[in-house]
């Protein structure tokens, strides 16, 4: 029998039902004495590290115009491009300013918009 590559057999589990999956785990404990979802505990520490780091890129949502409202229909019209009416629907009701973008220039978007009165959250 040919040697399969982890890639090989990554690809042979996509393809299988988590109930097959379990089967070749059972026969893994059975065959080497090892169980394979202890070994995925011990790494799962690792996967968690790197989620600390957050998403590499957010959604900028205006939750609150604020006080001064005019400021922030120019900025809203700025960065998505709307015109006066649906930049004031979003300045009233509150909606997606840019999505998909960078952690830095959310953070720049959010400086602007928190400038003029504004308050802006991420998603």
């Amino acid at each position: 029998m040919a040697k399969l590559s982890a890639k090989e057999i990554i690809d042979s589990l996509k393809e299988m039902t988590l109930l097959e999956i379990k089967e070749v785990v059972d026969l893994m404990k059975e065959e080497f004495g090892v169980d394979p979802s202890a070994v995925a505990v011990a790494a799962a520490p690792v996967a968690g590290a790197q989620a600390d780091e957050g998403p590499s890129t957010v959604n900028v949502v205006l939750t609150s115009a604020g006080a001064n409202k005019i400021a922030v229909i120019k900025l809203v019209r700025e960065y998505t491009g709307l015109g006066l009416k649906e930049a004031k629907d979003i300045a009233d009701n509150g909606g997606n300013i840019k999505e998909n973008v960078s952690a830095d220039e959310a953070n720049e978007i959010k400086a602007k918009f928190e400038e003029a009165g504004a308050t802006v959250e991420f998603k």
